[in-house]
């Protein structure tokens, strides 16, 4: 969640600058972001649907499928990764 915080500080922050310096945001209009969606959408399609004619249920198969995580990425509270310390890490 803090990563999530941090990037839409940097965001505000950089909105900020761009209006203090009159400068309109390069930033793509809603259009393109929603056709962005559309193609993780689209990607999942293929492995989702093989899931679903193999006979599994829809959530079983976009859990199979991991689509949920790459059309999210990692959410807030799921999946948390286990951090590797740097002296638990064997060097040869």
């Amino acid at each position: 969640m803090k990563l999530y915080l941090m990037s839409l500080g940097a965001g505000i922050l950089v909105g900020v600058i761009y209006s203090l310096l009159n400068v309109r945001s390069p930033a793509p209009p809603i259009i393109a972001l929603i056709g962005l969606l559309g193609i993780l959408i689209g990607e999942q399609l293929v492995p989702v649907g093989k899931q679903l004619i193999a006979g599994t249920a829809f959530a079983s198969a976009c859990d199979k499928a991991h689509a949920v995580s790459h059309v999210f990425g990692q959410l807030p509270g799921r999946h948390v990764a286990e951090q590797i310390k740097p002296s638990e890490v064997k060097r040869s």
